[in-house]
């Protein structure tokens, strides 16, 4: 079992060992009790990459996509559905990078993820969430 210390906020988890740095984001976006979010970050320090594990929830949901990762905005990373209704999907993604996307949700209603590392405004008038590596 591995050790862990943490910040003062709790956000952000330090491994005692050096083989790899865990960052983990989770938020309930108050304005909308209805949807819960979370990335976790793990960085490896043999790998050229970073895992990251998306985690979303929005009730009534019942497909979930991630669309816009490595710039590909036609091909989406499909979720799955956990038992208690949440949705998760894990992509390895350059180290060193960054990322703009989007979630599709019943493949009508998009969303962004409000604790990505920021925002970025789109060709459409909105923003995309940007993840950075």
């Amino acid at each position: 079992m591995r050790n862990f210390t943490s910040n003062q906020g709790g956000g952000i988890l330090f491994p005692q060992s050096t083989d790899a740095c865990f960052v983990k984001k989770m938020v309930d976006d108050y304005s909308n009790p209805k949807i819960k979010k979370m990335i976790v970050k793990t960085y490896y320090k043999t790998k050229d990459y970073c895992k990251v594990k998306f985690s979303f929830a929005v009730e009534n949901a019942e497909t979930i996509e991630i669309v816009g990762l490595n710039s590909d905005w036609q091909n989406s990373i499909i979720m799955s559905k956990k038992k208690d209704g949440t949705f998760s999907a894990d992509v390895n993604l350059p180290k060193d990078s960054k990322h703009e996307f989007k979630y599709r949700v019943n493949e009508t209603e998009w969303l962004n993820e409000t604790e990505a590392d920021s925002q970025a405004p789109n060709e459409y008038g909105g923003s995309n969430s940007v993840i950075v590596l």
